[in-house]
């Protein structure tokens, strides 16, 4: 069973050969679209592969990529960013991976993926086949087909000093005027919009975007950038609105209970503000179903924020007692070291 790394980069240098260093071992093909470079990006690639192809930009991440598949032949392709990582305990997951692949057969392998303290799992690879295809303009993906496992193959994206701008988001503003975007497509316009405080416009792609139809995730996740929009302008109450409307479309999520019980510190409710953060202890992680997860989410941040809110409740034992469960959390966080020095330990 062998395996394709298919990779589109245009002015990576800075990054290529540290991931292809740890990546371009595990594969048995490597194939790697620049898209037009004007550095060295083309030539650092040549040094691990023949297979280099160019192709003019068209302002489409998943044409580029589609075009990449097109050029694999292995069984499977696995793909990667310019300035993604695979750690070397992940280096040694892929050899067992494959394996998985000899004797599952599966179409579709599910994978952790870590960016800025955030794990989501990502159709790493696929088998190559008509439906391994991508699609959306910018944070384009391939819907999970056929045979779907999972594996813990992790990739981490590490980030680099290579200014983006306002690429992503005139990508997008591009073809909005050409076309009828979907919901993950306006979810993501909206995200962009957000990022480049444009707050008006931000709100009537996300709300159009959770009036149609669209994945769940995405739209938990469009009410956490709403209750954002809403908090920049200092409207907390226009936040909670946009925090609790997630509950419709599914489980609470530990990032939006943190971010209730945030709204609700900042307003001196400390018994409420307990009461969201003690929920979010709790949540189960939503990795699996796609989520962009916050594990501290789920642990030493609840637990930092609850250590305060009892003391300041008048509730010394509990403080002390959820200290001691941030300690075992995380014994060398900055908080957790002050914590200790406050209890006198």
């Amino acid at each position: 069973m062998t395996v394709t790394l298919a990779m589109i980069v245009r002015d990576e240098e800075a990054v290529l050969a540290r991931c292809l260093d740890a990546a371009a071992p595990l594969a048995d093909e490597v194939v790697i679209l620049d898209t037009g470079s004007a550095d060295n990006t083309a030539e650092i690639a040549r040094r691990y592969t023949g297979r280099v192809y160019e192709a003019v930009w068209e302002d489409d991440f998943a044409a580029a990529r589609n075009l990449a598949f097109s050029k694999a032949a292995g069984d499977y392709i696995l793909w990667l960013d310019a300035d993604d990582v695979v750690p070397p305990e992940s280096a040694e997951q892929f050899l067992l991976l494959k394996k998985r692949l000899e004797t599952e057969r599966p179409d579709t392998v599910m994978c952790p993926y870590q960016t800025g303290g955030i794990t989501y799992e990502r159709e790493r690879i696929v088998k190559r086949c008509a439906d391994a295809k991508w699609r959306g303009h910018v944070h384009e993906c391939i819907a999970p087909f056929g045979k779907i496992i999972h594996d813990g193959f992790t990739v981490v994206h590490m980030q680099t000093e290579k200014d983006r701008g306002w690429r992503n988001l005139r990508i997008y503003q591009k073809w909005a005027e050409k076309e009828t975007l979907g919901g993950r497509d306006l979810f993501y316009y909206g995200r962009e919009l957000f990022y480049h405080k444009l707050y008006t416009e931000a709100e009537a792609v996300l709300a159009a975007m959770l009036a149609g139809e669209g994945w769940y995730v995405n739209k938990i996740a469009a009410c956490e950038v709403l209750a954002d929009i809403k908090l920049a302008q200092n409207d907390g109450d226009g936040a909670l609105d946009a925090l609790f409307s997630s509950f419709r479309y599914g489980e609470p999520r530990a990032f939006i209970l943190c971010k209730i019980g945030a709204v609700f510190k900042e307003r001196g409710e400390y018994r409420t503000a307990a009461y969201w953060f003690e929920r979010a202890l709790s949540c189960p992680d939503h990795t699996r179903e796609g989520d962009f997860e916050r594990p501290d989410c789920r642990g030493i941040t609840p637990a930092l924020e609850l250590v305060w809110l009892y003391h300041v409740l008048g509730e010394h034992a509990k403080s002390l007692a959820m200290h001691k469960k941030s300690e075992a959390l995380a014994p060398d966080h900055p908080s957790v070291i002050y914590n200790k020095n406050f209890f006198g330990e």
